[in-house]
């Protein structure tokens, strides 16, 4: 019935003249290249896979183009018919990489594809199986592709070492976004049956579609989030697919690769999808939380994605705060104790948890807690000390401080002390000194108590330093006095006990 109908459609002029520009022209597929494209049965799964941003079509194949008719020129009951026809003679690919090649071609085959994303966008007609199925082969043959290894070495995200690298760009993206709007305006159309695009909107389009991630385009993802989010929303039967495939990236990325350049685009769509989460939250997700969004916290490039990993943890707590004390726990095994720039990160986020957190959770993990941020105050590094410190200055922790002052003061008290008697920022000095004011006003007595205790403990290891600098002393004298053995000293009796 198709070749009926485009054996009866009038053809335009086979010679690209490019002075028809206001009408979306489709390029048609004649010969080897019709017999090629035109096998609707075939699953869109079997298109190739590719090594670069776009595949190079033979020229016998390129030339045989010729435009068809608009939709405007046919009656509404053979659209559908056309649209297929389009979708299948898009199909065809060039080499975007060469900007002087096929240009009219390439133009004819853009303004086809933007006649059908209008179409699309108009939702006048109920799309068919074998429309779905068109656009889910030309979706797959002009989207999926294999990166090149350099995209994978060298990307944005790669290894956090050259986060400010430029992006690269893909030639081929002019026309690869009108392909993405396409499918996004296909995917969210009302005119469109879940229950049947399913069967070709499948598991391995999905996987194919999270491949894609991978692009260093940001573009390009900024397009694949767009999409997959309106694919998890339409389809709830692949909602657990999508989760699974997502997880098993977030894993290779953590404890194998650690270079992947969609972990930002991926994390914000879980951001999406944790806000959705119905409460009490099912044990797949807590599960999720300490296995993935953790570890996540441990990989150098961590400031490519903190923002989004950072949103991402906050929803969890917020939505069952019982869940900070597991956070922060998790937070304290992969603190980052030689990277300064990353513990400041960590203090951001603790802070964030901490607004969140109740009193018992608190309390389950304070100590740890506090041992590690008096470690951070005594930091030589005085954006770390700073952070640290900024902590007080948020009412909600300052309360926390203050109900379990008797166990948090002695705990702080020392780095406190340290950094009051010799950091060498005066910004941090001034901050520790009103912290101290701060801890005098609200408990005078037990401010005292630490401090004679930390006159104590001072005291006691300036004796012992004291004795092991006079035992050192004594060994050395005693080593220059005896008698040489050849070019050996030998020490008559130990001095030190």
């Amino acid at each position: 019935m198709l070749k009926q109908f485009l054996s009866k459609l009038p053809r335009k002029s086979s010679k690209f003249d490019g002075e028809d520009n206001s009408v979306a022209a489709s390029p048609r597929v004649t010969g080897r290249a019709n017999r090629s494209n035109s096998g609707s049965s075939s699953s869109r799964s079997n298109a190739p896979k590719r090594t670069s941003s776009s595949a190079v079509f033979p020229a016998s194949i390129v030339s045989g183009i010729e435009p068809l008719v608009p939709f405007k020129d046919v009656p509404n009951v053979e659209k559908i018919n056309l649209f297929v026809s389009k979708l299948s003679l898009c199909c065809v690919t060039f080499d975007f990489t060469d900007a002087g090649k096929n240009i009219v071609e390439k133009d004819v085959k853009r303004q086809t594809l933007l006649e059908l994303v209008d179409f699309v966008a108009s939702g006048s007609t109920k799309f068919s199986e074998p429309a779905i199925l068109a656009m889910s082969k030309m979706c797959a043959i002009n989207l999926f592709r294999v990166f090149p290894p350099h995209y994978r070495s060298n990307g944005s995200g790669a290894g956090g070492e050259n986060d400010d690298d430029e992006p690269v760009f893909d030639p081929a993206w002019p026309h690869l976004h009108i392909v993405y709007e396409l499918l996004l305006k296909f995917i969210t159309s009302p005119c469109l049956d879940a229950k049947v695009a399913k069967k070709y909107i499948d598991h391995s389009f999905i996987s194919r579609l999270l491949d894609l991630f991978e692009s260093e385009d940001p573009r390009e993802r900024d397009c694949l989030k767009t999409i997959l989010h309106r694919v998890y929303g339409k389809f709830m039967v692949h909602r657990p697919y999508v989760r699974k495939t997502i997880n098993n990236i977030f894993y290779r990325f953590v404890f194998e690769s650690e270079k992947h350049n969609g972990i930002a685009e991926l994390l914000e769509i879980f951001g999406s999808i944790i806000s959705g989460f119905a409460l009490p939250l099912k044990e797949e997700h807590k599960i999720f939380l300490w296995r993935v969004l953790i570890p996540l916290h441990k990989p150098k490039s961590l400031g490519v994605y903190f923002q989004q990993l950072s949103y991402c943890v906050i929803q969890f707590v917020e939505k069952e705060p019982k869940l900070a004390s597991t956070v922060i726990r998790g937070l304290l095994r992969y603190w980052p104790i030689t990277n300064s720039q990353k513990e400041v990160m960590f203090l951001g986020e603790l802070e964030e948890i901490l607004e969140a957190i109740n009193m018992v959770e608190f309390q389950r993990v304070m100590v740890p807690l506090f041992w590690r941020i008096g470690c951070c105050i005594n930091s030589l590094h005085f954006q770390v000390a700073e952070r640290a410190l900024f902590l007080w200055n948020n009412d909600h922790i300052v309360n926390l401080i203050a109900h379990n002052r008797q166990v948090i003061l002695p705990i702080v008290f020392p780095a406190l002390e340290r950094n009051a008697q010799n950091h060498w920022n005066q910004a941090v000095l001034n901050l520790t000194l009103n912290i101290r004011k701060m801890f005098i006003e609200m408990d005078e007595k037990l401010f005292v108590s630490c401090h004679s205790h930390f006159k104590e403990e001072e005291a006691f290891l300036s004796s012992a330093a004291e004795k092991r600098k006079e035992a050192w002393e004594r060994l050395e004298h005693a080593a220059s006095l005896q008698p040489m053995i050849g070019n050996t000293a030998v020490l008559v009796s130990p001095l030190i006990t």
